[in-house]
């Protein structure tokens, strides 16, 4: 018998809780079945699937709340407002959540509808952002990839204290996101 006010919801946000303290890789079923008060075989009765399916809820979970972190960030900017703003959330979100942001990095399976709606939740939010500078659709395409890339050197490069030139790092961070605004400014122009 499953446990009194336990859900897989709950299971969800306490193994995300619990990833931000030790860390996503670090989670195990064990450790939130400790934290939750109840054996590891009872938790398959929330989260059919063990760890996979658990990390696969975490991933769902993160990718929601970077894309409403993203829209709202975005929302009522245009061009390089829109693209600065958007990016500099991203930054901090990553940053202070990193077992989420780790769990965001997480491609769906093919075929998983749930998870390739989360995605493409963030990606709808990015292209929107970028949208004002009217570059074409390849265009945009080489900007969304070359921003999410950019923007995950910033994150994991500064995370694992890979910046250590003397130069500021926000102002290079801002070096950065004024160049890919020119970059589509010109690309829009054209």
């Amino acid at each position: 018998m499953a446990r009194a006010g336990l859900s897989a919801d709950r299971v969800v946000e306490e193994a995300a809780a619990l990833a931000g303290e030790v860390g996503m890789e670090a989670l195990t079923l064990a450790a939130v079945a400790q934290r939750v008060g109840v054996r590891t075989p009872s938790l398959y009765k929330h989260v059919e699937g063990g760890l996979p399916q658990l990390r696969r809820l975490l991933g769902i979970r993160a990718k929601r709340r970077l894309a409403a972190v993203l829209a709202e960030a975005a929302v009522g900017r245009s061009r390089g407002d829109a693209l600065r703003a958007l990016a500099e959330a991203y930054r901090r979100w990553a940053s202070a959540h990193p077992a989420d942001y780790a769990a965001a990095q997480r491609a769906p399976l093919t075929g998983d509808a749930e998870d390739e709606q989360a995605s493409a939740e963030v990606t709808r939010v990015v292209f929107g952002a970028l949208a004002g500078y009217d570059a074409g659709e390849d265009t945009l395409v080489d900007a969304v990839r070359s921003l999410r890339a950019g923007l995950h050197g910033f994150v994991t490069l500064d995370a694992a204290g890979g910046f250590a030139l003397p130069r500021s790092l926000d102002d290079s961070f801002a070096w950065w996101l004024a160049t890919l605004d020119s970059a589509l400014a010109h690309a829009a122009a054209s």
